[in-house]
């Protein structure tokens, strides 16, 4: 082990319990700076450790040692399966430490950044000894790594020059002013005027450079998909879908007679139940068969495609087509379009530009409309040509009690919560009643995370009480934390 990096950890500790006495701290995020450090590099290390899909004794133990934990094997590989730790979910838990510590830089004009550097160089060392543990690169987690180093350090040097753009044009005014860094939010963010002085244009904020994303196979698209919670009867049928396509593909390359294989779905279901995670990921994999050439997800409702003047539905509705060629169009409560009992809506318009540019563009465009079960027939019935191009459909059933109470878990763990027993009993008790009434505000997996909000909010108020609060108080979910919380 590398005692360098033990040092420059404790320091880093030393500067989160500094930058919180100065203000400074993450937006929206109750956890104690030090905390959310400690939380961030555990993640930053999970993401090296799983992006070659396997995960090795010795780096659970470089976990526990390097930052103080008592993780087993079994719990970190759960962990990792139930949470999807994502490259751009590790970008922005990262970035919101990263941007405290440039933000520290900053208010104190001597480090000139060096703060921050330093935080990057520390993430690189620790990333380096992941790697070169048993005395070789592996080429999956060298990339992984590589490409998140990059756009951190690129967001670094484009908030920095955007920092010092914004001081030089600043004008130096009267005390009541608002300083520079006030008006610093994130390199997307545009600086507010100086009530002082105008500034005559808007400084414009430069984004970090794009970097290009790994791109996930098919085998661990298809593993997203599966490890899913609950939506047993649509893996199935997409999971057929998709080994039709396979075989498909192969006839195709070994030029053999195709068949036409229709792949717009209607996604019928109630609210939170999945279906636009599943059109994100189904978007994906089409790209991976090579059924789409770009594979991206365009969402849009009634509002993204209708207009309120006559002639311009159309010209509105193709434009977020274009957009959408090569990818997956998504039409989120489709229904809307064809409301009944309105012959004369503008909604009809947009279907009907719809129904041709889905003949129009056939081989590289997909339709995916979706809503509630019964409003979504009626959208089907709408126009003689949506049934027959939208020959799948695909049910999406509500979640079950034990698989509300699994998504609680899941959310949980990957916030790094731990819920006592008693409070584990009082989630489950809540989610059966929920399933049970099923009444006009019931919302699934929404449920969940409205559910999880105001869980810490309740703790939030909890732990403010107290006098002195510990780690473990921190991120322990308590019976009292749940049992009040009421959903509508």
């Amino acid at each position: 082990m590398n005692a360098s990096l033990d040092d420059t950890l404790q320091y880093i500790y030393t500067l989160c319990e500094q930058y919180e006495r100065q203000g400074l701290q993450v937006k929206g995020n109750p956890m104690p700076l030090r905390d959310y450090a400690q939380f961030s590099i555990m993640k930053f290390m999970l993401y090296i450790a799983d992006s070659d899909r396997t995960i090795m004794d010795y780096e659970v133990d470089i976990i526990n040692n390097r930052l103080g934990f008592s993780l087993t094997k079994d719990y970190v590989i759960r962990f990792v399966s139930e949470h999807q730790i994502s490259a751009d979910g590790i970008f922005d838990t990262v970035l919101a430490l990263l941007t405290v510590f440039i933000n520290g830089d900053i208010q104190d004009k001597a480090m000139y950044g060096s703060t921050s550097l330093m935080l990057l160089e520390f993430l690189d060392e620790l990333g380096l000894e992941f790697i070169t543990f048993d005395g070789r690169y592996d080429e999956r987690q060298t990339k992984a790594m590589a490409l998140l180093m990059l756009r951190l350090k690129n967001y670094r040097t484009a908030y920095l020059r955007s920092w010092k753009q914004l001081v030089k044009d600043t004008p130096v005014s009267d005390k009541n002013t608002p300083s520079p860094i006030d008006k610093m939010e994130t390199p997307a963010a545009a600086p507010q005027k100086s009530p002082a002085q105008p500034i005559a244009e808007e400084i414009e904020m430069p984004q970090p450079e794009p970097v290009p994303e790994p791109e996930e196979t098919l085998e661990e698209l298809l593993q997203d998909l599966n490890d899913l919670t609950g939506l047993t009867k649509v893996k199935e049928d997409l999971n057929s879908l998709i080994n039709l396509l396979k075989v498909h593909k192969m006839r195709m390359e070994r030029g053999l007679p195709q068949t036409e294989v229709s792949l717009h779905m209607v996604f019928s279901g109630n609210p939170g139940t999945g279906k636009t995670t599943v059109a994100r990921m189904m978007s994906k994999i089409y790209r991976k068969l090579d059924v789409l050439s770009k594979g991206h997800l365009v969402e849009v409702d009634r509002s993204g495609l209708v207009s309120g003047y006559v002639g311009q539905t159309a010209i509105k509705t193709k434009k977020v087509i274009d957009s959408a060629l090569g990818g997956v169009l998504f039409i989120d409560e489709a229904y809307a379009l064809t409301p009944a009992g309105a012959s004369n809506d503008f909604g009809i318009e947009a279907v009907n530009t719809l129904l041709k540019a889905m003949e129009d563009h056939r081989d590289d465009f997909v339709v995916i409309v979706a809503g509630y079960p019964d409003l979504m027939d009626d959208f089907l019935e709408s126009n003689p040509g949506l049934r027959s191009r939208f020959n799948k459909q695909i049910l999406f059933e509500d979640y079950t009690e034990e698989e509300l109470v699994n998504i609680f878990s899941g959310i949980c763990g990957k916030s790094f919560y731990e819920v006592t027993d008693d409070a584990m009993a009082c989630v489950r008790n809540f989610f059966r009643e929920r399933c049970e009434q099923k009444l006009p505000g019931f919302a699934n997996g929404r449920d969940v995370r409205n559910f999880f909000e105001k869980t810490l909010t309740n703790q939030a108020n909890r732990l403010a009480s107290m006098s002195d609060v510990t780690d473990t108080d921190l991120v322990t979910i308590t019976l009292e934390d749940v049992e009040t919380v009421e959903l509508f």
